[in-house]
């Protein structure tokens, strides 16, 4: 098994990278940036990327539409535009939101659009009219993101009011909520199968839930500053993760370790997304820079011969106290007198050099320990069927190609300098994880602590509750107050042309 390897590097922004996303048919990459621009990446070796210009101000979000005929972008001049990603790079624009928007994703048909925004709401929109259609008003606070269902029957979102809530698509009501009091959810996304989602949270951690048992299925805190991004793998196995480390952590769902620590970005990892087959994930970076890697888990899946699943409820795992060493791992259960020795069938992959990237050094396995994991709960493990992943296009390392300009033909005249460095990136270390399981052991409070919690808990969802209606009536009365100083504004308006046609 190989372990992933950088194929290539992107350079053309001029500020924060913000987004990116893969085109269905592996042919392009798109990217956004605080720099205002969205940029079309052709992942054929001697092929010039493409700037389109347009928003006024930091593009916040891109996507790809799943025909690939369409990408979307949404920015902090409040609009959301859909590029056609060809040449012209034309686009339709419309005002979608009356703040920034964080946040725009397709329905797995391509028919429908959905954005999040500052202004606290989520609206849906039709893509071929760019027509609204309904928004979504729950949150009290900037809503940061929000996610169609691979079915699109659901739309989760997630907002710094410290909830995530699951939105029924047809009778448009909150079905569920989550609660976070320790931080709010920054980025989240859909299980391949549709039946758990990711998300990850300033509190550093990272957290897969169910949505049908609504339980917490997984948890890890694996990094040493908040994550800012995720993307699932196509199998549904693997989940990577940007932070604001610079580092790319990439998890096994079905041992519920750490597998990969990815260095590379001089700067904290902005953004991650897995190619649609799995084979490639592209990251971004405040270093203004986007990576281009090859997975190689293709070896993993084969190797094992095991059916995609998430196979340990509640499984934890812990950050390392030191930069770069890794906690062992300790089930804990709930029931009197349960023990067992948890086992990984499979060890966890040796790392080989990569001859084919210059400044590129593989970590053996006993640098780093394993992250811990503590099995919480005696629910049974929870099992994930997502669909079969599909075997995507090779992409040739280009070789030693001189610096590229950005140039849209028959676009705008503006050029930028891309240089495309597929041999000489930045020193890449990819260590691999080994995880130490431990018998399960039970951690018991003491019953007085226990009632404390409780109380305080229920304190603290009481004031929640009680700020969040003292904000939606703040709100109400921001509205009322701009409404009677519009109709003031109005009504003297209207006298001093009144009084002006008098005295004439």
């Amino acid at each position: 098994m190989g372990d992933p390897n950088l194929e290539r590097h992107f350079r053309g922004h001029k500020d924060i990278v913000t987004s990116v996303d893969f085109s269905p048919n592996m042919k392009h990459l798109v990217s956004g940036s605080v720099d205002s621009y969205v940029v079309i990446w052709n992942l054929k070796p001697q092929m010039r990327p493409y700037r389109f210009e347009g928003h006024q101000d930091a593009v916040m979000c891109v996507q790809f539409s799943p025909s690939g005929n369409l990408v979307a972008s949404g920015s902090r001049d409040q609009t959301v535009r859909l590029w056609i990603p060809n040449v012209k790079g034309d686009s339709v624009v419309f005002k979608a939101h009356k703040a920034s928007v964080r946040s725009v994703h397709f329905s797995s048909d391509g028919q429908l659009l959905v954005t999040a925004s500052d202004d606290k709401t989520v609206k849906v929109w039709t893509v071929h009219k760019q027509k609204f259609l309904f928004s979504l008003n729950l949150h009290s606070n900037w809503v940061r993101c929000a996610k169609f269902s691979p079915d699109g029957k659901l739309i989760v979102s997630s907002s710094d009011d410290k909830t995530v809530r699951i939105w029924d698509h047809f009778t448009r009501e909150c079905v569920y909520s989550f609660y976070e009091p320790n931080g709010f959810i920054s980025y989240l996304d859909f299980h391949p199968s549709g039946t758990c989602i990711a998300a990850v949270s300033t509190d550093k951690t990272v957290k897969v839930w169910d949505i049908r048992t609504h339980q917490l299925l997984q948890r890890y805190q694996i990094h040493n500053s908040g994550a800012n991004s995720l993307s699932f793998h196509a199998s549904g196995n693997y989940l990577i993760i940007a932070s604001g480390d610079s580092t790319l952590k990439i998890l096994n769902l079905m041992e519920g370790k750490l597998l990969y620590t990815v260095h590379g970005h001089q700067g904290p990892a902005t953004c991650v997304a897995f190619s649609r087959s799995g084979e490639f994930f592209a990251s971004g970076s405040t270093d203004k820079q986007i990576m281009l890697w090859k997975t190689n888990f293709s070896a993993i899946s084969q190797g094992n011969g095991r059916q995609p699943n998430v196979n340990k409820a509640a499984l934890e795992v812990s950050q390392p106290r030191g930069s770069d060493q890794d906690q062992q791992s300790q089930p804990q259960g709930t029931n009197q007198g349960q023990q067992g020795q948890s086992r990984c069938n499979d060890q966890g992959p040796q790392s080989q050099p990569q001859g084919n990237v210059q400044g590129q050094q593989s970590q053996p396995p006993g640098n780093e320990q394993g992250q811990q994991s503590q099995l919480q709960g005696s629910n049974p493990a929870q099992q994930i069927q997502p669909p079969g992943s599909n075997q995507a296009q090779q992409i040739q390392p280009q070789g030693g190609s001189p610096a590229q300009q950005i140039q849209p033909r028959g676009g705008n005249p503006v050029q930028q300098q891309a240089e495309l460095h597929p041999a000489t990136p930045p020193r890449a270390r990819i260590n691999p994880e080994q995880p130490i399981i431990h018998p399960l052991v039970e951690i018991r409070f003491p019953e007085n602590i226990t009632i404390v919690f409780e109380q305080i808990s229920k304190q603290l969802a009481a004031l929640f509750q009680t700020v969040t209606v003292l904000e939606q009536r703040l709100t109400m009365t921001e509205d009322k107050i701009k409404e009677v100083l519009e109709n003031q504004r109005i009504t003297m308006q209207a006298c001093n042309q009144f009084f002006e046609v008098n005295n004439k």
